[in-house]
């Protein structure tokens, strides 16, 4: 039988409590239970004046910040219209049914005049993270990296070519200096490097102009930030780095490690990381850090049914290549780039039967290149068929992959609202700071 309601109840009176409101089991319980959020107003209170007017209850504002990042909401007017209607973020708030609600605009004031150059984002990131790991959850026995790409608030129509200073590239002035004392050595003269980086051209936005032009394979060119981030087995984040979108993955992988270093619970054995990361510099840089590399197959690269370089081997005792016909391609000097070209003999090549297949050479002349730190690299080739290694790079997908998932479908981070590195790094390293939030709460639930 159908049943129709014959009373309107919305003008009705009611005592009711906000706390019985809530579900029981709601996300804000899970997180106000997890940690006390007092610990920000020791973080705040060098920021505010002793005399004035009385401000907004910091705890308050940056909750308000969280439950946008925790939630997705896509912005702090949203947020506040959000706040306004939901009793669990009231309740989370503290605030009574009928208590007024900040200014969307609020927060956006505070940064400016407060927070914006300060380190009180990273202090909320390291004081969640440090509850986590007291609490038994953090296991960094492998640390595993990657970068995503943030879509700027910048058109990729309105760009401009201007000539930029290029960045210098990791380890370049360690890699200067082995060059030159192994031509010292072979009794060559030292090159003399520029103290300024080279000037090239690049596509400048002119709307954002921190961002970066993204461009990778056949995914859609725009200008664009990277985040870059460091997680440990259970997928909380150790590390967040934000940089144009045009900076390669394998720049940042040493400085965001030198920022984990910081960390009171930093002891990892081994770093994985995808294909971007597999040079020479990295595999040289985690030897010295005495970290084992965990990195992925990568194709040849060269001619289908052409001789590729793993077909020649290396012999390390007299600096030489040996090809498939017992050939020798003998050493020759090393360029600026740390890069040694080795050359087979003319003659030899000439009359080869295999010259088809090895080089389209009008000189009938091999040459292959090998870098000064190609040995550390060998290095780490070897232990990706260790058993260790392909269990541990397997976990790539269920980690660091599934953090970038989360992030983007469910708390916003394809795209910023915001323009400028620092303010996106601030912005990044919130949403992180929520996700492990969001984990801890569960977890300790």
């Amino acid at each position: 039988m159908m049943t129709r309601r014959t009373t309107d109840s919305r003008n009705c009176f009611e005592i009711v409590s906000i706390e019985d409101l809530v579900p029981k089991d709601h996300l804000v319980r899970k997180v106000d239970k997890a940690l006390d959020f007092d610990f920000i107003y020791p973080l705040v209170e060098s920021m505010y004046s002793s005399q004035g007017r009385p401000s907004i209850d910091p705890v308050i504002l940056f909750k308000m910040v969280f439950i946008q990042y925790l939630f997705g909401i896509r912005s702090m007017r949203q947020t506040i219209k959000e706040i306004e209607t939901n009793m669990a973020y009231r309740w989370f708030l503290g605030l009574e049914i009928s208590e007024k609600v900040p200014h969307f605009s609020t927060f956006g004031k505070n940064y400016v005049r407060r927070f914006k150059d300060t380190d009180v984002f990273y202090q909320i990131f390291f004081t969640i993270l440090n509850e986590a790991y007291a609490k038994g959850f953090i296991d960094d026995e492998v640390i595993f990296i990657d970068s995503t790409h943030i879509k700027a608030n910048a058109n990729k129509h309105t760009g401009k070519r201007i000539e930029v200073e290029q960045e210098a590239k990791v380890y370049q002035k360690k890699l200067e200096k082995e060059i030159n004392e192994v031509r010292v050595a072979a009794g060559k003269k030292p090159f003399d490097f520029p103290e300024k980086q080279e000037r090239i051209l690049k596509n400048i936005s002119t709307t954002d102009s921190e961002s970066g032009y993204f461009v990778k394979g056949e995914k859609e060119r725009q200008f664009a930030y990277s985040a870059h981030i460091a997680c440990d087995e259970h997928g909380f984040i150790l590390g967040v780095q934000v940089t144009p979108g045009n900076v390669h993955d394998s720049q940042i992988l040493p400085p965001l490690i030198e920022k984990l270093k910081k960390l009171p619970f930093y002891h990892p054995y081994g770093i994985a990381a995808d294909a971007g990361y597999k040079t020479p510099t990295i595999a040289k840089y985690l030897d010295e850090e005495g970290l084992r590399p965990i990195l992925p197959y990568t194709r040849p690269k060269g001619k289908k049914g052409k001789l590729r370089k793993t077909d020649f081997v290396y012999d390390e005792y007299y600096d030489q290549y040996l090809c498939p016909t017992d050939k020798t391609l003998y050493a020759g000097t090393l360029n600026r780039e740390g890069y040694r070209n080795y050359l087979s003999d003319k003659k030899k090549c000439a009359i080869c039967p295999m010259l088809e297949k090895c080089t389209e050479s009008q000189g009938h002349q091999k040459i292959i290149q090998r870098h000064l730190w190609q040995s550390y690299l060998d290095k780490a080739e070897e232990l990706r068929y260790t058993t260790y290694n392909k269990i541990q790079y397997a976990k790539r997908k269920e980690t660091v992959e599934r953090v970038f998932a989360d992030a983007k479908e469910k708390h916003g981070l394809r795209w910023t609202k915001l323009r400028g590195v620092i303010k996106n790094q601030h912005y990044v390293m919130l949403v992180f700071a929520m996700l492990n939030l969001k984990k801890l709460a569960t977890w300790m639930w």
